[in-house]
């Protein structure tokens, strides 16, 4: 184990990988696909004078032709404009965002009658209007050029016609006449559907069912929590999940459970988070300690994190359970984990109640065992509540087995299957599935896009994706949210026969005479229906209008648990089953010796894969590996006693800053797939990580990036234990060595780096002695040594080592600075030093900015924005929200690896600590928006600069492309369009290309329909960077002039702040001493990153602190 006090972001840096390093000193970096085609190709090019002529004739001949072909975009004025909506504002509609188990109530912006962007619901007190990247996200899957726009007849897993020649394809009366002519009143028919948590969806089904008694209806997750819901039944008479309160728990213990990025209700639960994290605001932080074995979201954020093997896990929680006196036995573990686990015990026995263990385990005896934990340590009651039921995960593993037994049997004669299931590719059977649907001579999928289940049904009755309809859902028994619609349903409004609802289908084919087909909105009718039962349960309103109303306003009811309008599976017995623990030990999870295993995982961005079609989705980095369109294979490092490097398994070839790894086979039994294999921090030797939901074949082009396929499918490599339960790990697996083909990925950690820790192509460390003269440092810096090394400062010697690619060699300490609780003096004093001695290099600056900031900014607005890093967890919600906002362009995957992806907001990951073992932390980074900005110096045309109250701006029909700017900006924050990505440019053979493919992100003109028209849409040859949300400052201002009021921060609120789910980023008026950014910033824990440059930047950051506990750290 070797630890330094470097922070640092990948291997290749601590390598010093001298191609790395030669880069990083380089004034411009290398397009990489460019110098892989300089490697392959001649590019000396001769020609003649007569040549250089005809080509130049030929040239001005094109672009003349092509002036002339000016593509016609209408605007299209309202006959009858409705009363609601006012040209140029925006309305707002409360709903809510469902997809399986995935909630979030949340607030419709619209523009002229278009969703544009997804905010929070503040009144929701689960979330409080926290959102997460997926919610985000879902604004574009409506405006999916794959959807279905009618219902269809497939045959032999195509669509019967061209799906262009609508005209030719049955009408909805047409489908539902011939659908009931085929379902006998006896028939054997099996729903299909992810969990379902709309009760008045799961009214429709039982109307349903008693027109056909021998219909079933099978929930499955594809990333099951079934065996918690069956360990709780046992243990408590209710096969649900209850309310956990992060909040309420001073020590946190994580067992492979991700509750901070995919584990049952994130949102929920890293508001709750954050609250025990607040240092600024003088609470006492929790103590979280995370047992993994892939570094997840969650366990990145950790105050201690565990590392052990995946087949481990049972032990652990045995030998925990154990140690507390909870039942059960000592587990077999290797004697470092043995005793960190009595370590822990100890610390949990003096938590007085204030506790909360969690386990993402699908092992039933497992999780028994973690309730046995639960209730020894007295949580039940204080940091889990079970009057409140969560019905965010229902399904069952051994349902789902039945099912495939049953189609296998010839069993079932009519298969209905709902929008986001699709067991044909996220269930480990799914090529069971496939073989046996075709014995099924009714199968109907309800999926409003193509997928591997839809394909092999003989009908397609396409669902409204959730802004076009008309739902409900309740997450929590008696929290329920209303879905309202924000557009009518597009495909109807066009002359298409449309989409319809789910529950609409079913109440049809039912017959239900509580459903009216002819009525105007039939569904609206049926809500309030059932509504009826809610408004009973409630006291506050007298009628049920006035309920209504309120309902749809506030998008959220709160009803007495007992009030609930659906229940939990039983009900709770009062009474615990601790008996059940003493043996369950022989029933955990066992150790399986030293092979290789492999842990599969769930990403925050693409979930299990319902999301593959959506491109912003696919762009998002996963927050941890840093990659970006696919699934690649974890591959632990090591760093050998005495090495001067890190080594990779078996001696793969990877070089994440060129986007470079090699491709393994990963067998698992008999299947084997091949996956790009990438290093990574955090695992044991010999163990793996790759995630789910990935090797989608059957989507539309963003999920299949033009035809090659995105990632790998490994849903067919998860085991199923001996009680029918599907494991996240396997134990029996080989992953061999490189099959000698080289990929190029998406990785983005290295692209944009601010200048790192100051080493050369040896590897050795330089500093700042003393006297200010550069020296190389010689074995283990001494603490005289240190204090020059922190922070390395730009100067004539700097600069003449390094060169100027390095930033001046700025050492990371002035860009992250993180400490421990127990040390919280020491680091504000730290900050201080710091800053004091970067103030005073700004003193000798020729910008004196003290002298002149009181005539610019003290009479109006001073914007500025605070991060607090103990609080941001890295989940992506805030980089999303941005693309939907400001109009950011997808740029595919070849783009990205080639350095040209154009977010305006980037999510830095840092690793610092124990090489084997190291802590991360999240920096968000956008333009900092300086006040002595060195962008706006060097523009030769002033489409740079800054305004009266602090904002860089820029003018895009100014800007002529020098990239000047963002060659100045020491921040790496500015992004220039390479290519017509939005197809901005007016030229129709200017619209854009990548690898000589169309790109479909964007360009079509269902998809422009996203687009915010408050915000510019940039076109090729123009630079772009955050802008404060400048569109929402113009708005808040005009509403407080409308209400003849003084402006206030709450009124200008950026796309950021408003999706960050822990409230981590604060905007505001630094000349309002009431507002929350002016106290924030004054904060001692506070800097600026890279402050010594004097480039007086708005944006504030607090400083990283950790809770940690010693006994855990060796």
């Amino acid at each position: 184990m070797k630890k330094q006090n470097d922070i640092w972001i990948g291997t290749d840096q601590l390598n010093a990988d001298p191609d790395y390093v030669a880069q990083q000193k380089a004034e411009f970096v290398d397009d990489p696909a460019q110098t892989a085609i300089e490697a392959t190709e001649n590019p000396r090019l001769e020609a003649s004078r007569r040549d250089f002529l005809k080509y130049l004739g030929f040239g001005i001949s094109a672009a003349t032709i092509a002036a002339c072909d000016i593509p016609v975009r209408r605007a299209v004025p309202y006959v009858v404009k409705p009363d609601t909506i006012v040209p140029g504002v925006a309305t707002y509609f409360a709903s809510t965002f469902v997809q399986g188990g995935d909630y979030c109530p949340v607030v419709v912006k619209t523009r002229e009658g278009r969703p544009i962007k997804i905010e929070g619901n503040q009144y929701c007190g689960m979330t409080e209007g926290g959102t997460s990247a997926r919610a985000q996200a879902s604004v574009l899957s409506m405006y999916d050029t794959s959807r279905f726009d009618g219902p269809y007849r497939v045959v032999e897993g195509q669509v019967e016609v061209d799906r262009q020649v609508y005209e030719n394809n049955p009408s909805w009366a047409e489908i539902d006449a011939e659908l009931a002519g085929k379902m006998k009143a006896g028939a054997q028919v099996r729903i299909v559907s992810h969990t379902e948590m709309s009760p008045s969806k799961l009214a429709a089904v039982a109307e349903f069912k008693a027109k056909y008694p021998n219909t079933k209806h099978v929930q499955y997750d594809p990333v099951s929590a079934s065996a918690l819901l069956d360990a709780n039944r046992e243990y408590f008479g209710t096969r649900a999940i209850p309310s956990y309160r992060f909040d309420e728990a001073e020590i946190i213990v994580g067992i492979d459970c991700d509750f901070l990025g995919t584990w049952i209700s994130p949102i929920e639960y890293a508001k709750q988070y954050a609250a025990g994290r607040r240092v600024l605001e003088g609470r006492s932080m929790s103590h979280h300690v995370q047992i993994e074995s892939t570094m997840s979201l969650t366990g990145s954020n950790a105050d201690n994190r565990i590392v052990i093997k995946p087949s481990h896990r049972g032990q652990v929680i045995a030998a925990l359970a154990s140690a507390l006196g909870a039942g059960g036995s000592g587990g077999q573990l290797p004697a470092d984990v043995s005793s960190k686990v009595n370590a822990l015990a100890a610390k949990l026995r003096g938590a007085n109640g204030k506790a909360l263990v969690v386990s993402g385990s699908n092992n039933l005896a497992e999780q028994v065992l973690v309730n046995a934990i639960n209730e020894r340590l007295g949580s039940y009651g204080s940091t889990i509540d079970t009057n409140r039921w969560s019905m965010q995960r229902k399904g069952s593993d051994q349902d789902l087995a039945t099912l495939v037994a049953d189609l296998e049997g010839g069993r079932v004669d009519a298969l209905i299957v709902f929008d986001g299931a699709n067991p044909a590719y996220d269930t480990p059977y799914a090529s069971r599935i496939v073989a046996a649907l075709p014995q099924v001579d009714l199968r109907i999928s309800l999926s409003g896009t193509p997928n591997e289940t839809s394909a092999l049904c003989n009908y397609i009755a396409p669902a409204h994706h959730y802004l076009e309809s008309w739902s409900d859902v309740e997450a929590k028994q008696g929290h329920i949210s209303v879905v309202q619609p924000a557009i009518q349903p597009i495909f109807a409004s066009v002359g298409r026969h449309g989409t319809r609802q789910e529950a609409a289908s079913l109440l049809v084919w039912a017959g239900s005479e509580n459903y009216n087909a002819e009525a105007e909105q039939p569904m609206y009718d049926y809500l309030q229906q059932q509504w009826q039962s809610a408004f009973a349960a409630q006291g506050e309103y007298s009628t049920f209008q006035a309920f209504w109303d309120a309902s749809l306003h506030d998008g959220i009811i709160t009803l007495p648990a007992t009030g609930s309008i659906s229940s939990a599976d039983g009900e709770a017995s009062g009474t615990y089953r601790s008996d059940l623990a003493a043996s369950q030990t022989s029933r955990v999870g066992q150790p399986a010796g030293e092979g290789q295993e492999v842990t599969f995982f769930e990403t925050v961005n693409q979930g299990n894969g319902v999301y593959a079609n959506n491109p912003w989705l696919q762009e998002m980095p996963d927050p941890v590996q840093r990659t970006a369109w696919g699934n690649y294979l974890s591959i632990p490092v090591s760093w050998e006693e005495g090495a001067t490097e890190f080594s990779a398994y078996q001696g793969l070839n990877e070089e994440e800053y060129k986007g470079k790894a090699d491709i393994v086979d990963l067998a698992i039994g008999d299947m084997t797939v091949q996956a790009t294999a990438v290093r990574q921090f955090g695992l044991k030797a010999d163990t793996f990580a790759i995630a789910v939901g990935y090797g989608r074949q059957l989507t539309g082009m963003a999920g299949r990036a033009l035809g090659e396929g995105v990632g790998v499918n490994v849903y067919p490599m998860l085991p199923v234990d001996g009680q029918g339960y599907v494991q996240y790990h396997a134990v029996n697996a080989n992953v061999s060595g490189s099959v000698d083909v080289e990929e190029e990925f998406a990785s983005v950690q290295y692209h944009h780096s601010m200048g790192l820790t100051a080493r050369d192509e040896e590897g050795v460390l330089y500093y700042n002695n003393e006297t200010g003269d550069t020296e190389k440092i010689a074995g283990e810096l001494t603490d005289e040594q240190k204090k020059y090394l922190e922070p390395f400062n730009v100067d004539e010697h700097t600069i003449m080592a390094f060169g100027s690619g390095m930033q001046g060699g700025l050492t990371d300490r002035s860009i992250i600075f993180q400490g421990d609780n127990n040390d919280l003096q020491g680091l504000k004093a730290e900050i201080a030093d710091f800053r004091s001695h970067a103030n005073h290099l700004n003193d000798q600056t020729l910008y004196p900015f003290e002298e002149y900031k009181e005539t610019i900014y003290d009479q109006g607005h001073w914007w500025a924005m605070h991060v607090d890093l103990n609080a941001c967890i890295g989940c992506g919600a805030c980089e999303v929200a941005c693309v939907a906002e400001n109009n950011v362009p997808v740029v595919g995957k070849y783009e990205v690896w080639r350095h040209h992806e154009m977010k305006w907001m980037r999510i830095d990951r840092y690793f610092y600590g124990d090489y084997e073992n190291p802590r991360a932390v999240y920096q968000p980074m956008m333009c900092q928006h300086c006040d002595n900005a060195p962008c706006e110096n060097v523009c030769p045309v002033n489409a740079s600069n800054h305004s009266n109250e602090g904002l860089n701006q820029m003018a895009y029909n100014r800007c002529i492309g020098t990239r000047y700017c963002a060659n100045n900006c020491p921040y790496k924050v500015r992004r220039f369009n390479w290519l017509d990505y939005t197809t901005a440019d007016l030229f129709a053979s200017n619209e854009p290309t990548i690898n000589n493919e169309e790109l479909p992100f964007g360009a079509d003109n269902l998809t422009r329909m996203v687009l915010n028209p408050d915000v510019t849409v940039r076109s090729r040859g123009v630079i772009e960077k955050c802008s404060f949300c400048a569109q929402r400052l113009q708005s808040g201002k005009l509403t407080a002039k409308m209400e003849g009021r003084r402006l206030r921060d709450s009124d200008v609120r950026p796309a950021c702040q408003t999706a960050c789910p822990t409230g981590a980023i604060t905007f505001g008026d630094r000349n309002n001493p009431e507002g929350d950014v002016a106290k924030l910033i004054e904060n001692p824990l506070n800097y600026r990153v890279l402050e010594e440059v004097n480039v007086q930047s708005s944006v504030f950051y607090a400083a990283k602190v950790r809770n940690g506990m010693e006994e855990l750290e060796a």
